[in-house]
């Protein structure tokens, strides 16, 4: 009955008397009736939910404290390897170090008891894993504290609710796979304006700190500077509702300090050489006054930053990426905005001064060029990172 996943309990009973202790002494010669026999049924779609986990690059294990052959059984319905099976004897005679080279091979864990939880969920971080755990009883509290990520459900008893990190409102593996993608997602976008902003700045500062040591005038006035910073937020703020390209939901991915700061240094500098490259232009081809100056600054600044967003938000060529529509309205925004500004009369409020068409043309041309090295470069990064 085991083996074909059903839970079973022997009933028997003996004539007691009067006797109101019960020992094991007393559980000898006593008449056997039958077995109870419970069906738990997987829910439907369980299956599918797993392989979409496992495509997703999350490795499913069972811990349960059912026997081998009811494990088994349940472990080939849901499409693991019921062969790669640990019981709970076997773990209480292993040393840590013996567990920690096993954990990664088996899928299910059988006859487990509440203390070995903990101590298989320990192996599982140490041994490289990123571990969620879902428990619903009190005996998984310890289990629930030990893992990354600790899961239960809004009808598990209040222990194991206090102990997770998240409590499910539906007793569903879908509903955690939908959670999963949205912080994929959330993660994927958080990195983009970590990028962005990291680098952005990176190279403002350096151009900024350079300019100033060579120009006998500031390349952009207090005001002028927290404007710039004003309008190149805009797009930027909406990267959190930005659609994210599907490999990048596909699989797990972590926090690399290492790799941002070489994202920050690669990208910052080229846009520090392009800014360098319009102050030659407008100084020394166009001759302009200082307030022309600021003001081709300013455009090619503020347009170029909003314009490379859509470079650097993805690591496919950036026309085949699909950037979210309030991204792309808030880039169109704030183009025009700037360009326009110089015109007006809250753009001489700022210092800045009209500038001639063919000064435009020119900006523009760099800003195309700026765009098309930095989406170059992107191409050679990633390749380089081998990402």
């Amino acid at each position: 009955m085991s083996e074909r996943g059903f839970r079973t309990l022997g009933i028997a009973y003996k004539e007691a008397g009067s006797l109101r202790v019960i020992n094991r002494e007393h559980e000898k010669g006593m008449t056997f009736l039958g077995f109870l026999v419970f069906s738990d049924r997987l829910k439907e779609g369980i299956s599918a939910t797993i392989s979409r986990l496992k495509h997703a690059g999350v490795e499913l294990k069972i811990i349960s404290g059912d026997n081998r052959f009811a494990a088994a059984n349940i472990s080939g319905q849901v499409g693991l390897d019921g062969t790669r099976m640990l019981s709970g004897p076997d773990i209480s005679v292993m040393s840590d170090e013996a567990l920690l080279g096993k954990v990664n091979e088996v899928d299910v864990f059988a006859q487990v008891e509440p203390n070995q939880k903990e101590r298989l969920i320990t192996a599982l971080k140490k041994a490289g894993n990123v571990v969620g755990y879902i428990g619903d009883g009190i005996n998984d509290a310890s289990a629930l504290h030990a893992a990354d990520v600790g899961i239960s459900v809004d009808t598990a008893v209040d222990v194991a609710k206090d102990a997770a990190d998240i409590v499910l409102l539906e007793k569903d593996l879908a509903v955690l796979e939908d959670g999963m993608r949205e912080g994929r997602m959330t993660f994927a976008n958080t990195l983009k304006y970590v990028f962005m902003a990291t680098s952005a700045n990176f190279g403002n500062m350096f151009s900024m700190a350079g300019a100033s040591l060579i120009m006998p005038f500031l390349p952009l006035l207090p005001k002028q500077v927290m404007l710039t910073n004003l309008l190149t937020d805009l797009p930027e703020m909406t990267i959190a509702a930005d659609n994210v390209d599907r490999e990048l939901v596909e699989k797990p991915r972590r926090w690399d300090i290492k790799f941002i700061r070489n994202f920050m240094l690669v990208f910052g500098l080229i846009s520090s050489i392009f800014d360098f490259l319009t102050f030659a232009v407008l100084l020394l081809i166009l001759h302009a006054s200082p307030e022309q100056f600021r003001a081709g600054w300013f455009i090619e600044s503020v347009i170029s930053a909003s314009v490379i967003v859509l470079v650097i938000r993805t690591r496919r060529f950036f026309l085949r990426s699909r950037p979210g529509k309030y991204l792309i309205m808030a880039t169109l925004l704030v183009v025009a905005a700037v360009l326009v500004l110089p015109y007006t009369g809250i753009g001489s409020l700022f210092g800045f001064a009209p500038l001639p068409a063919y000064f435009l043309v020119i900006v523009a041309a760099i800003v195309l060029t700026y765009a098309g090295f930095a989406e170059i470069a992107k191409h050679i990064f990633y390749r380089k990172m081998k990402l």
